[in-house]
């Protein structure tokens, strides 16, 4: 719970009182490896703490695994279509370890988001963190190689290569497993 408290906090500077609101929200739950918590085109009314494990975000396209997101210790897992929209997401998001996540119903946490300015900001400062690194992957797709992509993973996530399968960390940066092998090749 302490890495989930540390990004919580790192987000918007929350009062005890509101922090322990939000808090009182979490259902804490362990969860096997290859859980499904969002599939595509179902709207589910949960978020998710990440407090042990690895998850990640995949679309299917053209009949095959498309990853985009990986989350770790202290990540908040969500569909943000369900979320902002109450669409269905686009997105199947798979825990990729055992894992204990802390669920909140997401109508309890809109509902904190109309009675508490704090937690409202807190809210609107993660949608704005959100966007920035959905922004810096764009632009890395667009004006970096698949091995400055893969450098930035290696510097940024390390631990994330020994904790996902290649095929997908190969679908994460945009190339093919084999492409992947030369990569790393080159970069050791």
């Amino acid at each position: 719970m302490q890495t989930i408290e540390q990004s919580i906090r790192q987000l918007y500077p929350l009062s005890e009182s509101s922090f322990g609101q939000l808090t009182s929200l979490m259902q804490r739950q362990e969860l096997p490896k290859g859980h499904i918590l969002f599939r595509e085109g179902e709207i589910r009314k949960k978020v998710y703490f990440l407090e042990r494990g690895i998850a990640r975000a995949f679309c299917y396209r053209n009949g095959q695994e498309v990853t985009f997101w990986f989350g770790a210790e202290g990540d908040l897992i969500l569909s943000y279509y369900n979320y902002v929209a109450n669409k269905p997401g686009y997105e199947t998001i798979e825990l990729l370890e055992r894992s204990v996540v802390q669920a909140v119903n997401l109508g309890s946490l809109q509902e904190l988001y109309q009675t508490n300015i704090e937690l409202a900001n807190w809210g609107r400062k993660l949608a704005e963190y959100e966007l920035i690194k959905t922004e810096e992957r764009f632009m890395a797709f667009q004006f970096q190689s698949a091995t400055e992509r893969y450098k930035a993973l290696l510097q940024n996530n390390p631990e994330l290569l020994q904790r996902v399968q290649l095929n997908q960390i190969a679908s994460y940066l945009g190339v093919t497993q084999v492409t992947l092998s030369r990569i790393r090749a080159e970069v050791r």
